[in-house]
């Protein structure tokens, strides 16, 4: 493993006392206590992973992984795996729902070629970063070489941490690739021990008879890889995806660095479980921008007792929901900073019970 695997220890729990200074100064302010809900321990949060009174999250960044998938040879997905490279080449014509959604949230995409069956062109918005043209068949063999998983983590690892370097605020994960949704299935049911039917959806609108065969593609792939279960990277490994893995390794980096890093939907949600059971203190630093359609989703967020930002049936993914939830959090800091206290605005503050 490459030296950042020692670097996660070290990531720290948020201190107590910014926690409070947060909810100190959103007590003092024109409004009744708690007023504002899930907003405030939102808030809290933000301003004991910044550790300054006034947080900021003006510069943001959204990263889309993408890596095509071998368990499509399985017949799991309505789509074939080319698809996966169309929708890239949309990202970077910035014609895609995610460009969109991006440009009302003042963020920046950035898309990257992690393992996509393709090859693509230079361009500015796109980081060259090709593991292998796809993972292997997760119901014949691993989808990836243990190399090949630490590689695919370091690739999300040292993008994160160059964002923090170069000032970015806020980052949003999102992916694309045919067939992730098996894997994140797989990777989701091996991580909590939850029945495989449970944690497998329809993904892009699968019938009754395909979603039957696709929860049993993933028992089948299971029940070859029960054994090498050993540990979260082992499951990655096994029946995970490049992207996964990637967006497992900048999530890790997010939580080492103290950067706030919004969640997408389901798919992401597998690389945020993987990290948070290598090391549990990665939650605090998590914001699960929604609950996905997919059946496991709410079952994943209430083992992991969160709440998602948001609730809108969404299930497109390439960070859609990422992007509306960074909204609702540059909204609350906004909030945080501009609002005045009952002192200030000469307003009295009410009665102590």
């Amino acid at each position: 493993m490459r030296a950042w695997i020692h670097e996660i220890k070290k990531i720290a729990s948020l201190e107590s006392a910014w926690r409070d200074t947060a909810r100190a100064h959103l007590k003092m302010q024109t409004r009744p206590e708690g007023s504002l809900g899930v907003l405030e321990s939102l808030l809290e949060r933000l301003v004991a992973i910044q550790q300054k009174e006034m947080p900021s999250i003006q510069n943001k960044e959204v990263f889309i992984f993408a890596a095509d998938h071998g368990v499509t040879e399985e017949e799991v997905s309505l789509y074939p795996r080319a698809v996966t490279q169309a929708m890239v080449l949309n990202f970077l014509k910035d014609t895609a729902t995610i460009s969109a959604l991006a440009r009302y949230a003042g963020a920046r995409v950035r898309v990257v070629d992690v393992g996509v069956d393709a090859d693509f062109q230079t361009n500015g918005k796109l980081i060259q970063a090709k593991i292998r043209r796809g993972t292997r068949n997760m119901t014949r063999e691993p989808a990836m070489t243990a190399e090949e998983l630490d590689r695919a983590l370091q690739v999300g690892w040292d993008l994160v941490l160059k964002a923090k370097t170069e000032g970015v605020q806020l980052v949003g994960l999102g992916e694309m690739g045919i067939g992730n949704t098996t894997a994140a299935s797989a990777v989701n049911a091996a991580l909590t021990g939850q029945p495989v039917e449970l944690m497998t959806g329809r993904g892009t609108g699968l019938g009754d008879q395909m979603l039957q065969h696709k929860i049993e593609v993933i028992q089948r792939a299971h029940a070859l890889h029960a054994k090498s279960f050993t540990d979260p990277l082992k499951i990655m490994q096994c029946v995970g995806g490049y992207e996964l893995a990637a967006l497992t390794g900048a999530i890790l980096a997010a939580a080492r660095f103290s950067l706030p890093v919004v969640v997408d939907g389901w798919i992401v949600s597998a690389a945020a479980l993987t990290a948070v059971r290598l090391n549990p203190k990665v939650l605090d630093y998590l914001f699960f921008a929604h609950q996905s359609e997919e059946r496991g989703h709410r079952v994943l967020l209430e083992l992991l007792e969160v709440q998602p930002i948001l609730n809108l049936s969404l299930r497109l993914g390439e960070a859609s929901g990422a992007a509306l939830a960074m909204t609702i959090l540059e909204a609350a800091v906004h909030v945080y900073n501009e609002v005045a206290t009952f002192t200030a605005a000469g307003v009295p503050n009410r009665k102590e019970r």
